[in-house]
């Protein structure tokens, strides 16, 4: 049983930057693949960033060139720096991870920009 516990979420204005921390225990074995999803209000929980153990990326469109993600396997933990923060930006966004064949989720944190 994998546990991710996030933080790091808050509220900021349109322009500024927050960087969301997501870390995992559990797992005896290296996790895979690990990411970050956001749901908006009233919309479906959607990708926003992933990465491998081997240190692949994956972004959303809407967030390239301003979202880094970022990984230390040492502690199993995932980083997404945020910069140039819209307001569409704004929602709960969730750890996820992949280990073995089950896919672990976060608890979420709230993340607000005003404009």
């Amino acid at each position: 049983q994998v546990q991710l516990v996030e933080s790091g979420g808050g509220l900021v204005q349109a322009g500024g930057s927050l960087r969301l921390s997501c870390a995992a225990s559990g797992s005896r074995f290296s996790i895979n693949g690990m990411g970050w999803y956001r749901q908006a209000p009233g919309k479906q929980r959607e990708l926003v960033a992933a990465t491998t153990n081997g240190g692949s990326t994956n972004y959303a469109d809407s967030v390239k060139d301003r979202f880094t993600i970022s990984r230390d396997n040492a502690k199993n933990t995932v980083y997404l720096q945020m910069n140039s923060l819209k307001p569409e930006d704004t929602a709960v966004y969730y750890c996820n991870a992949v280990y073995k064949v089950f896919s672990y989720w976060g608890q979420g944190t709230q993340v607000t920009v005003s404009s």
